[in-house]
């Protein structure tokens, strides 16, 4: 199975992104032969910038970004 994830939200602000990596890591954690790809177009690619001090109240956006790239 393959699974593309299309992400166009800012990181912090809104929930959406933070839901989109919880449910790519879900999908990698239940079935393991998934392939799962993260696009990040728009306001995400700052998602990815590193040393990013995370909001009070966030969750840390970088540290799930890397847990889904890495599998």
């Amino acid at each position: 199975m393959k699974i593309l994830f299309i992400l166009n939200d800012a990181p912090y602000g809104s929930e959406k992104l933070y839901n989109a990596l919880r449910l790519a890591m879900k999908l990698q954690q239940e079935h393991a032969e998934a392939e799962v790809r993260v696009f990040l177009m728009a306001d995400a690619v700052t998602a990815a910038l590193p040393g990013q001090t995370t909001p009070q109240g966030y969750y840390n956006i970088e540290r799930m970004l890397k847990a889904v790239v890495s599998k």
